[in-house]
This record gives C-alpha cells, sequence and structure tokens, in this order.
C-alpha cells in the first residue's frame, strides 16, 4: 500500500528529472562554487555550548497541516529568526506538497549570516549541487528514503561539496541502520523526528526513546513537535543539542518574538 512518503519520493524523482534537462550539472557546479558554505554543524556545536542550539524553519504549508502561513516573506522571516535567536535555519524547498523553493532558500540565505539547511527529500546528487548552487550550508538525507548505500552515497558527495548533513531517523531500526553505514564520522548530526513520515502522527517520545542510543560525538537533534519551552527542557535533559522547530513558530505573528520567548522560558538557557 502507497504511503504520503512513497508518493513525496515519486514526484520528487520526477521533479530532479525535469530539473537536470533545464539545468546541467556542469552550470550547477559553476554556481555553488560561488557560494562558501559557513559552517552549520558548527554554528550549532557553539552555541549549544551556552544554550539550546535553535534550527529555526521557514516552512509555508504541509501535507497534513496544509497552509501554514499565508503572510510569507522570506528575508522577514529569516531576519526576524535571526533577532529572535536562532542558531541555524532550515528552509523548505519542496514545491509540490510544502509550497517551498529554491528560490526561498536562496532569499533566507542571503538575508542573513545564518547558515542554513536545505529541507527536503533528497533522492539525487544533483540535489546537493543545487542546494549549494542556492546557497545552503548544510543537506538533509532521511534513512526511511534511502537505502544503505545511497546514504553513504549521498553523504560522502555533501562532504565533498563542503555541506554538512544531517540524518533523520525516526525509529530504532534506522538508527541502527545509519550508524552501521555511516559510523560516527559520516554524519555531523543525527536528528530524530518525532513525526512518522508515513502517518505523519506525532510523537514527542520518539526522541526520548532514541536520544541516549545517538553516539554524543555527533550532534543530536530533535525534529517536529516541539512548540514550548518545557518541551525544550525535557529533550535537553534526554541529550539533545539542537531543536529543529517550524509550525509552531511560523504560525505566530512574529515568529522571532516567539522563538526569543521560548529561549527566555527555557531553564537550560539560564
Amino acid at each position: 500500500m502507497s504511503t504520503r512518503l512513497d508518493k513525496i519520493l515519486e514526484t520528487t524523482r520526477a521533479s530532479v528529472a525535469a530539473a537536470k534537462m533545464r539545468n546541467s550539472a556542469a552550470d550547477l557546479e559553476r554556481k555553488a562554487s560561488a557560494h562558501a558554505p559557513r559552517g552549520w554543524a558548527e554554528a550549532l556545536r557553539q552555541r549549544t555550548l551556552s544554550e539550546p542550539a535553535i534550527i529555526a524553519e521557514i516552512k509555508k504549508a504541509s501535507p497534513s497541516k496544509g497552509l501554514i502561513r499565508e503572510n510569507f516573506d522570506v528575508a522577514q522571516l529569516a531576519q526576524s529568526y535571526q533577532r529572535g535567536g536562532a542558531a541555524a535555519l532550515s528552509v523548505l524547498t519542496d514545491e509540490p506538497f510544502f509550497q517551498g523553493s529554491l528560490l526561498n532558500l536562496e532569499l533566507a540565505s542571503i538575508a542573513v549570516n545564518l547558515p542554513c539547511l536545505r529541507k527536503d527529500f533528497t533522492v539525487d546528487e544533483y540535489q546537493i549541487v543545487e542546494a549549494r548552487a542556492h546557497c545552503a550550508d548544510a543537506i538533509l538525507l532521511i534513512a526511511a528514503a534511502l537505502t544503505g548505500a545511497e546514504l553513504k552515497r549521498f553523504a560522502d558527495f555533501a562532504h565533498e561539496h563542503s555541506l554538512d548533513v544531517l540524518v533523520e531517523v525516526h525509529t530504532a531500526s534506522e538508527l541502527d541502520q545509519v550508524l552501521d553505514v555511516l559510523g560516527d564520522d559520516g554524519a555531523d548530526a543525527i536528528g530524530v523526528n518525532n513525526r512518522d513520515l508515513k502517518t505523519f502522527e506525532v510523537r514527542m517520545e520518539t526522541s526520548l526513546e532514541l536520544g541516549d542510543r545517538i553516539p554524543s560525538s555527533l550532534l543530536r537533534v530533535a525534529e517536529s513537535g516541539i512548540s514550548t519551552s518545557e518541551d525544550i527542557d525535557r529533550l535537553r535533559s534526554a541529550g539533545f543539542d539542537a531543536f529543529l522547530i517550524g509550525e509552531s513558530l511560523m504560525r505566530q505573528a512574529d515568529p522571532g518574538s516567539a522563538l526569543a520567548a521560548l529561549l527566555a522560558g527555557s531553564k537550560a538557557a539560564r
């Protein structure tokens, strides 16, 4: 039975094939060389020494929630997040399901000095070059969407292009596979997504169950369902370094002020 993730991956592969027809890999490589990646993982490591490192997400819509934010000035949102204390950004670039774009990634990256993650469903090396060409500093690899061989190949390719790698898992078996394939140095960060990409249900306990299984040499990132200072404190106590927060901030009139309030209320930030 086909899942939402299956449909998204099918659509993504078709989109990549069309993109290859429009822009050659050689042209993208030339554009990519103009952007000097800014150290996405290192920015998080430095921030987490003193307070929770927030990866603030720019996200207009989702398959499960529909439109999240109508007023969507990407540069203003990025600047608001920077003022609010974000350590890094995550920018959705999937168009069919999340109403994102590579242009949004570029606009956000240019507007601030925060390093940016391209948040998308990576299924081809071409997308990794695209990411750097549009001013990304890191890419996302989703364990549920890739084979072990693909995880290894894409992670190596990203590092060859000076991009950091966030590998996302949802289950213990996925985490075991990632650690077996990539070891302690094939990824820069492991993200535990509390949202099941097959059902889109959110379960905070997923992070709490998997956090201590991630080697301390890797950044531990908790994703999805985080909306309060108490959530941050609870996850920080469970060993997480960074927190990817999108929907709960995007629904606020001023996402940056909402982020600042979250950080101010966190005991871990004091």
